[in-house]
């Protein structure tokens, strides 16, 4: 399930960037066990994958960086409703993928978390048990290990 930043005055939160944003989740998306960066589209699209399966897409649409990632129906309603930069997925299926935008209350934690979802979702729906890198119900627990095999 995703985490929902803690409610700030927008004063004291400073905007995300398409730097920052496309940064963050490229940092993240590259610390997960068994994630490779691919560019099947060309230079344009960094595309990341966990054993050939997307999980994480990036490029700029009209000058401004974005990120595209998997959500579950349910919780992509949710973060569309909460936040004008997450729109239904670019060029994806639009109930289980998600395209976020910078600015607004999009914050690192957020990108985290975001990104780590879908990993996490298409491990567990795409790929067969026997190739998961990690167990998608105990990655990122306290105490739990992290490798399958």
């Amino acid at each position: 399930m995703v985490h929902w930043p803690e409610a700030q005055p927008l004063a004291s939160r400073s905007a995300v960037t398409s730097a920052m944003l496309q940064h963050c989740a490229s940092e993240r998306a590259s610390e997960l066990p068994g994630a490779d960066l691919t560019h099947p589209f060309g230079d344009e699209w960094d595309v990341y994958k966990v054993r050939g399966k997307v999980f994480m897409l990036q490029t700029e649409l009209h000058g401004v960086g974005v990120v595209t990632v998997k959500a579950r129906p349910g919780d992509a309603n949710i973060l569309r409703e909460a936040f004008a930069e997450i729109t239904p997925g670019y060029h994806m299926n639009k109930r289980h993928w998600i395209t976020i935008r910078p600015g607004g209350m999009i914050d690192s934690g957020l990108i985290e978390d975001l990104v780590t979802e879908s990993y996490l979702l298409v491990l567990e729906k795409s790929v067969p048990k026997s190739q998961w890198p990690v167990d998608p119900a105990t990655f990122g627990q306290r105490d739990s290990p992290h490798e399958v095999i």
